[in-house]
């Protein structure tokens, strides 16, 4: 990092913290005193953390036993006005979106309105979308096959490439197809089936979706962490905002660590879907001879140390990056935000590593048992 970056660092660090100390207790019930330690070790783990992976600011929230028990904000939200980083601040969440959209999907099914295993052939626009998309040089492209039987089931678990169903390989761009489905089977736009069946039901009031034709809310607009990244000679400028999007599945949400923690919390607690569809949802998918696979319908699945580690990461280069980690049988959560890509560790597209990630590591380190 450049002297300048280190100067902008450091400067205001100690009165972000002490805002982000006032916004953690207005939010948040007091901790026990051994838990509260941790917290405050922890908060100046990541402060490190974020100095040192370039990120101007980082929003965070921890939620325990279906309570955030800590909040805070680090750094500055917008380094050009000196805006500090909040648990309030509104950031681009990228593919922590696709949790979101699966609960969608699994409503709709709850509702009779979706099957999961209908072919995409028998759903408009798939097949000429396939055969386009095929033919592309991306990455994302090859090994496609449109006469193989591709389900919203094998979209939304990343197994539709090769043989539907049989490996894993991220994919957001069939994942972001996920949206047409839904939104032919709810009779809405999907950005209206987002806010039907999770912003609302949640209390998610300082969240949206955003795409080409439905811009960001003015109130929302003006409190955006305006993203930023490295050049050359180290220091942090602003970055070119991500280009607009379709209406997909794969991105396309605006939301704080506060309402992402709403979203946990109701998921949790069944007001968004079922318990049963949500143990769906994270629970590996398998191959038909039985191979679990690292991911579910929405989430990342693996095994940490004996227990089981349900998350997602975002990214958008040189703009934006998230992570959200839940450690189901602690009834533990982890909510990252960053108005730059310094969260991204650059996970594998065919594993989940998310131990790999620093910020995931010194979690777990600290908390990954706490009782």
């Amino acid at each position: 990092m450049g002297a300048g970056a280190v100067k902008r660092f450091a400067l205001g660090a100690l009165g972000v913290i002490m805002a982000g100390i006032l916004s953690a207790q207005e939010s948040a019930p007091a901790a026990p005193p051994d838990v509260g330690a941790k917290l405050e070790a922890f908060a100046q783990e990541l402060n490190a953390l974020r100095a040192s992976h370039d990120i101007p600011g980082l929003s965070v929230a921890i939620v325990k036993n279906g309570e955030v028990i800590f909040a805070r904000g680090f750094g500055h939200a917008n380094l050009e006005l000196q805006v500090p980083a909040t648990p309030e601040t509104p950031y681009n969440i990228a593919s922590v979106s696709k949790p979101i959209s699966a609960v969608v999907a699994l409503k709709l099914v709850e509702l009779g309105r979706l099957d999961l295993d209908r072919p995409l052939t028998s759903y408009e626009g798939f097949a000429e979308f396939c055969q386009e998309f095929s033919g592309q040089p991306s990455i994302f492209a090859q090994d496609l096959h449109c006469d193989r039987p591709m389900t919203l089931r094998t979209l939304l678990s990343h197994t539709a490439k090769g043989t539907p169903g049989e490996s894993f390989f991220y994919n957001p761009v069939l994942y972001s197809w996920a949206s047409r489905p839904m939104a032919q089977a709810g009779g809405q736009p999907f950005s209206s089936l987002v806010e039907q069946y999770v912003f609302r039901p949640a209390g998610m009031t300082r969240s949206t979706r955003i795409h080409r034709t439905l811009p960001l809310p003015p109130n929302l607009a003006a409190e955006l962490a305006p993203p930023y990244h490295t050049d050359a000679a180290g220091e942090l400028v602003p970055s070119t905002p991500p280009p607009p999007q379709g209406d997909g599945a794969a991105g396309g949400v605006i939301s704080t660590v506060l309402d992402l923690a709403k979203f946990d919390i109701a998921l949790d607690q069944g007001r968004l879907i079922s318990s049963q569809s949500r143990e769906l949802m994270m629970t590996s998918v398998r191959s038909a001879s039985g191979a679990p696979l690292p991911y579910g319908l929405g989430w990342f699945i693996e095994s940490y140390r004996g227990h089981k580690l349900v998350w997602h990461s975002g990214w958008w280069e040189q703009a934006y990056s998230a992570l959200y980690l839940k450690v189901p049988e602690e009834h533990l959560t982890l909510i990252l935000l960053a108005n730059s890509e310094g969260i991204w560790w650059n996970n594998p597209l065919d594993r989940a590593e998310v131990e790999k990630s620093p910020f995931a590591s010194a979690f777990l380190n600290r908390f990954g048992l706490m009782q």
